[in-house]
């Protein structure tokens, strides 16, 4: 159960910061995905940094296009893109607006919604599995294209994606390491932040060439 005084949504200050501060503050953070069905929590456990236009693992290395017109706006929205014409990634934007930053939503623990979690991912051996992986997450919420740009501190219980307080994970409890699926440049960035010993963290997986990666599960999403 998650108590009274961690349902507060985030502040858009909160998101008003540097990505590497963002990131590893998010995680135990709660992440509320709500539709006509019952609502869908999810506790953070990993994700990823990246800076923008200063980052070539980053969407935004090469300048703002239709797709990630998003990450240049404001902070405290989701940037949602399709991959290998698969699956969906969930994104949170951060830092000053313009600069295109923003962190990926790697994992997370599922608290509340199971039924609705486990009817969208079927083939998930147990619950730790529901969204293990930036794709799984996103399919375990129900998320697609239609909420990119949607403002994540709504202070609206029936706003369609929101990220609550939750209890931020201990400083002696985050790790850091390079970011999974990441080549060139930025394959040695330290930028990916998850919890220690958490069961719902993905495995790491260093960059393999295109084919292969669209052949592995769905934890191997760059942003």
């Amino acid at each position: 159960m998650i108590a009274d005084h961690d349902r507060k949504p985030l502040p858009r200050a909160f998101f008003h910061r540097p990505v590497l501060e963002v990131a590893p503050d998010l995680l135990g953070r709660i992440l509320v995905r709500t539709t006509e069905d019952d609502p869908v929590e999810l506790r953070l456990t990993e994700v990823e940094a990246y800076a923008g236009r200063l980052d070539p693992g980053s969407h935004a290395y090469r300048g703002r296009t239709e797709r990630n017109a998003v990450m240049f706006g404001p902070p405290g929205h989701a940037y949602v893109y399709f991959t290998y014409g698969m699956w969906h990634c969930l994104n949170l934007v951060c830092d000053e607006e313009g600069t295109a930053s923003g962190v990926l939503l790697r994992a997370g623990e599922v608290l509340t919604g199971r039924e609705q979690a486990r009817g969208r991912r079927p083939k998930a051996r147990n619950d730790s599995e529901l969204a293990k992986g930036p794709a799984r997450l996103a399919t375990a919420l129900g998320i697609d294209r239609v909420l990119n740009g949607t403002d994540v501190c709504a202070d609206d219980p029936g706003a369609p994606l929101r990220v609550l307080t939750g209890t931020p994970a201990p400083d002696h409890r985050i790790r850091t390491g390079p970011r999974t699926g990441v080549g060139g440049a930025g394959a040695t960035q330290p930028w990916r932040y998850w919890i220690a010993d958490d069961p719902s963290v993905s495995p790491y997986r260093a960059h393999q060439p295109r084919r292969r990666r669209a052949a592995l599960d769905a934890g191997s999403s760059d942003v």
